[in-house]
């Protein structure tokens, strides 16, 4: 039974996004757990521009995760800080990125030194646009692309 822990604001639910989680669902397969860290309204407001609040990313979240589930057991963690549970808990993978890899390689750092199993790092290329930059939060925020990547 693998533990999988995967993390974000998911400002806009894009398919950059759904790649991440899809993984994390699949890693876990239908016996395993997958704890979804979503960034609390403290931290997403950090950014320099608004970001949607918690209960809407969440409920955008769970319309994507009921989509691709198949009933599989999961959680959606409020992250008030950048590590979320991965200091405290046995994870058997974390899903991230490659802008997200530095925390990843961080939180084993940290495990490390409190003598925790590290978490093995599963990296999910950036999925592109049509015009083969990675689709982003910011991108679509700037109305450069929708969240397929499609041009506007």
């Amino acid at each position: 039974m693998a533990k999988v822990v995967v993390g974000g604001t998911f400002e806009c639910l894009h398919d950059g996004h759904k790649e991440l989680i899809r993984k994390a669902f699949e890693l876990a397969g239908n016996n395993g757990i997958v704890d979804i860290g979503l960034t609390s309204n403290e931290m997403a407001n950090k950014r320099p521009r608004h970001v949607p609040d918690y209960a809407t990313r969440k409920k955008n979240l769970l319309e994507y995760i009921n989509e691709i589930s198949a009933g599989q057991e999961y959680t959606i963690l409020k992250l008030n800080e950048p590590f979320g549970k991965t200091l405290e808990k046995n994870y058997d993978y974390i899903i991230v990125s490659p802008e997200t890899h530095p925390v990843a390689l961080k939180i084993n750092q940290l495990r490390n030194e409190k003598k925790m199993k590290e978490i093995k790092i599963f990296r999910v290329d950036f999925v592109l646009a049509d015009d083969k930059i990675p689709i982003s939060s910011t991108r679509i925020v700037h109305g450069e692309i929708d969240i397929h990547g499609h041009l506007k």
